[in-house]
This record gives structure tokens, C-alpha cells and sequence, in this order.
């Protein structure tokens, strides 16, 4: 019997949903590749996934090699993005990091992976909590707890993977060639180009000179960079698990290596590539920074001097905010992925205008005159359209007295 079909299916039960039932046995046959033998994989639990993936855990029943007792699966399900190949992106990534040591593993281990079926099998985490449990839990100090802990994982992650770009790129040219190497590429180009016309058509603000030059400097950011490591893209609360090891990062879809600033910047907005964030106490985006900070500076020594970091994290908040942006109102679609447990988030205008208000504070403390008067005009000129008052976004359920 060839490897690459199961003797019997799965017993799954008659009203199993066919992609878990297709993503079990296309796992057993990646199994069956990598290992060379049979390996039977029982009691499906559907993870959820999203409109793009299946995400199975399975418990390991029968195996003549020394597998967990429970694995993970991922499929996509979506066909092939010729310029943007989510399976490629998460399974280099997965890849880069099981190389490692395992005190330097900051996401699950990667047991096989087949381009054939596009479907990933990692090491099950358990169910351990994710950083949005902790924000959206009760527990004011559980939170603070999770949100340091998440920024120093990042920070060693990224100290962790600088100098691996050309491993990385390695590991993706076997899947397939990247039309570009970050997925920001494209539409944070398009946003930095097209945002201040469309500024001045939907809210009637022009962009100084001044400021144009700060969105070129973010633009340079993006292109290239001294501070380059590996970033999971898409860092929302809910694709961070807490764990007993620290913080797991999953959903490495957009996995790339890019100018770590950037990441370091979604610490300050914060959360960007997700449209259901709530408020932070204050205080408390210094201190994530701080701890982000503590592990890089090892590799990146000038990352210490002030005058070095924070000019360059102005940038990259402007270019976050440029983005989201550019996509509320140019992609509307953009700005419905919620990922929050909760019915009741704020609306994508609240978040949208608190961003720019944020910028205009930031700007404002950074001695960026002509930002900070520019982002406090958008963000007023949104507070009249959408808003009867001044709206204060509210705080994350955790950190509310």
C-alpha cells in the first residue's frame, strides 16, 4: 500500500464536517511521507480555522515512532495566491524555528509539512490560554502579566532570527518564489502613495510637505533596513498563546523577515492588523516597549540610544496608521476582521479615530510638529463625521475598575 493513502478512513462519526475529515486523512498520508510508515490519527476536535484554513487537533492512536500523543493539523483550503502563498509563508516559518534550539522556539514545533495537500502537522500546545483570554478576562494583573511577557517573546524572537534572512528565503524558494518578501510590500507602498489625496477628498485635510517626509522615511522602512529579523505579520492577542514556556506566536500566514521596527510599532498603535482592539492603561505601551527593548539591544547595541529608536518608531506608527487608513476606506472588507471574543467591541471608526489621536500624542512627545498637527486635523475632522462627542476608547475588559 503506497504511503499516500490511508488503508480506512477515519472513524469520525456520521455528521463530520468533510474538511476535518479531508484534513485527517490528507495528515495521515504526510505522515505516512515523512515517516514511512502507517500512522493512525483518531478523535478529531475542529479547532475553528478561518475561511482560508481547517484547523484539527487529532490524538496520535497508533504510531511505531515516538510522536506526542496529540498533534495539530492545518490545511488550507483556499486555492493557491499567486502572490501571496500563505502555506509556503507559515510552512518556512515553522520550519525556520524548529531548526532552532528548543529554548529559542517561539511557536510549535513543525513534525511535517507537503506542498501537495498544503496542510501543516505541529506540535499541540495544549489549551493553554491566549493573550486575548488574559485581556478580556477579569484579572488586571494575569493581563499586565501576559502583554510583558508577549513583548519580551517578541523581542526574542526577533533577536533570535536577525541574520537569518537568507535561511528563511531559502526555506520559502523550495515551496515557491515570493512575488515579494514581505506582504506589506504592496499595499503599504499603495497606502503611502494614495492616503493624502484621499485625505483631502473624504475629510477635506492636505498633508504638508513635513509630513510627506516622514511617510517617505516610512517608506524606506519598509524597503530596507539595519534591524531585520523575522515577524509573524499578524501578532493580534488571539494568535498568542501564554504557556508555561512563555509566549507561543501562531498563525504564521504572513510569516517574512522585515525592519523589526515595524513590530515594535504595533506595540505602540496597538495590535494594527486587527480591527477590535480595545484601550490599554497608560503607562502600559511604555513598559511593553521597555520589555521589547531589554531583548533586542544585544544584537541591536544602538537600539539603547533614544535618538536612534524613537524617531524610527514614529515612522513606523505613521505607516500603520497611514495603512489601516488607507484600508477603512479604500478596502472596507479590510476593516471587518474581528478576532475578539466579545459581541460588544468597539466600532471600526472608534478604533480608527483613537489611532490618529494616538499619532498626534506620540508626534507630539517625539517634538514631530508638523505629524502631530497633521494627525490631530484627520483625527478631529473623524471625530465630527462620525461622532457627537469626544469618544474615549474603552479599556480592555481585564484592566476596567
Amino acid at each position: 500500500m503506497s504511503v499516500e493513502t490511508a488503508a480506512d478512513p477515519p472513524t469520525l462519526g456520521g455528521d463530520a464536517d468533510p474538511e476535518v475529515l479531508a484534513t485527517v486523512v490528507a495528515a495521515e498520508a504526510v505522515l505516512g511521507r515523512r515517516f514511512g510508515a502507517r500512522i493512525k490519527l483518531t478523535d478529531p476536535e475542529d479547532l475553528g480555522g478561518s475561511e482560508r484554513s481547517c484547523v484539527v487537533r487529532v490524538r496520535v492512536a497508533t504510531s511505531p515512532f515516538s510522536l506526542p500523543r496529540t498533534l495539530v493539523l492545518k490545511r488550507y483550503l483556499q486555492p493557491l495566491d499567486e502572490h501571496c502563498d500563505s502555506f509556503a509563508r507559515e510552512a518556512a516559518s515553522y520550519q525556520l524555528f524548529t531548526a532552532l534550539a528548543s529554548e529559542d522556539r517561539m511557536c510549535p514545533e513543525l513534525f511535517a509539512h507537503y506542498p501537495g495537500s498544503r496542510l501543516v502537522v505541529l506540535e499541540d500546545l495544549g489549551h493553554a490560554p491566549t493573550l486575548a483570554d488574559k485581556l478580556l478576562g477579569t484579572d488586571a494583573r494575569a493581563a499586565e502579566r501576559a502583554l510583558l511577557s508577549y513583548s519580551r517573546s517578541l523581542g526574542r524572537l526577533h533577536a533570535t532570527t536577525a541574520g537569518r534572512e537568507a535561511d528563511f528565503d531559502a526555506l520559502q524558494r523550495r515551496l515557491t518564489v515570493p512575488d515579494f518578501k514581505d506582504p506589506l510590500a504592496t499595499d503599504g507602498a499603495t497606502a503611502l502613495n494614495d492616503l493624502p489625496a484621499l485625505l483631502e477628498a473624504e475629510l477635506g485635510v492636505q498633508t504638508s510637505a513635513a509630513v510627506l517626509e516622514c511617510a517617505a522615511r516610512s517608506r524606506k522602512l519598509l524597503e530596507t533596513g539595519h534591524h531585520r529579523a523575522f515577524s509573524p505579520s499578524d501578532s493580534c492577542p488571539d494568535n498568542n498563546l501564554i504557556t508555561n514556556r512563555g509566549v507561543r506566536f501562531l498563525d504564521l500566514e504572513g510569516g517574512c523577515v522585515r525592519n523589526a521596527i515595524f513590530d515594535a510599532a504595533y506595540l505602540r498603535v496597538p495590535f494594527p492588523s486587527c480591527w477590535c482592539p480595545f484601550g490599554l492603561p497608560n503607562g502600559m505601551t511604555d513598559a511593553m516597549l521597555a520589555g521589547w527593548r531589554a531583548e533586542v539591544r544585544a544584537v541591536w547595541p544602538d537600539l539603547d540610544d533614544d535618538g536612534v529608536l524613537l524617531p524610527m518608531l514614529l515612522d513606523a506608527q505613521l505607516f500603520w496608521v497611514w495603512l489601516t487608513t488607507w484600508q477603512f476606506f479604500s478596502r472596507p472588507e479590510a476593516a471587518q476582521t474581528h478576532s475578539s471574543l466579545l459581541s460588544d467591541t468597539p466600532p471600526e471608526t472608534h478604533v480608527l479615530t483613537d489611532r490618529w489621536r494616538r499619532l498626534a500624542n506620540d508626534a507630539l512627545l517625539a517634538g514631530a510638529q508638523a505629524v502631530a498637527e497633521h494627525a490631530a486635523a484627520v483625527g478631529d475632522r473623524l471625530r465630527v463625521r462620525w461622532f457627537d462627542d469626544d469618544p474615549v476608547l474603552a479599556l480592555y475588559p481585564a484592566f476596567r475598575r
